[in-house]
């Protein structure tokens, strides 16, 4: 599914949203879930739903930091065989509830995103909703070369991060498409890097983001 890059306007101030940094240890972010924290927004960002609607989402389905596990769910519901891991225990229990509550079956794991290869599985599709941007650069080296050992050639890695468009320095760090593009230069293919927003708790107009369409060679 070749996409074409598209263009929007740059964010004004009333986009730029107030909050402290993104958490970067794996505690952190289980902490969050004492709370619903502002990426937990209980339904399927906008940009992956698209996806699905569209058939683009196929096979067997990881959801990488999957949090509460609403995209895992989605790929559930449109009877893929679906996995969520996230390092938060609190988050995986959550998803947990979720499946039984809805009557759907998924496979939620706690599992560090830096050793996809210990999964020993292979799947057809990747999804990532706001995992890229939190890893340094370091681990997104490490990140990259386990996904290509759990994403069997031809198929895909779909993610959704922050952008470079978005203004201020809360959140996570921005992504620019030539980070994207970079860190995918070999044993990818680059299909799109769009303009998307990614839904949030702090605010009706949601955050700039880039949606990367991404096939293994």
């Amino acid at each position: 599914m070749k996409r074409t890059e598209q263009h929007e306007p740059p964010a004004t101030p009333a986009e730029e949203l107030p909050g402290p940094r993104r958490p970067r240890r794996p505690e952190d972010f289980d902490a969050s879930y004492a709370g619903t924290p502002p990426w937990d927004i209980g339904r399927p960002q906008p940009a992956f739903l698209a996806l699905a609607e569209a058939g683009a989402i196929l096979g067997r389905v990881l959801d990488v930091g999957c949090g509460t596990g609403e995209h895992t769910l989605m790929a559930a519901g449109m009877g893929l065989e679906a996995t969520g891991i996230d390092s938060a225990p609190a988050a995986i229990a959550l998803a947990e509830a979720k499946a039984s509550d809805r009557g759907l079956t998924a496979h939620f794991l706690v599992h560090d995103a830096l050793q996809l290869a210990s999964l020993g599985k292979q799947f057809e599709t990747v999804l990532d909703c706001g995992l890229f941007h939190v890893l340094d650069d370091d681990d997104r080296r490490s990140f990259v070369e386990n996904l290509r050992a759990v994403i069997q050639p031809g198929g895909r890695y779909f993610m959704l991060c922050f952008s470079d468009r978005q203004p201020g320095s809360f959140g996570p760090r921005r992504i620019t498409r030539d980070e994207i593009r970079a860190s995918f230069a070999k044993g990818w293919q680059v299909d799109s890097i769009e303009p998307a927003k990614l839904d949030t708790r702090m605010g009706p107009d949601g955050i700039l983001g880039w949606l990367a369409c991404i096939t293994r060679t």
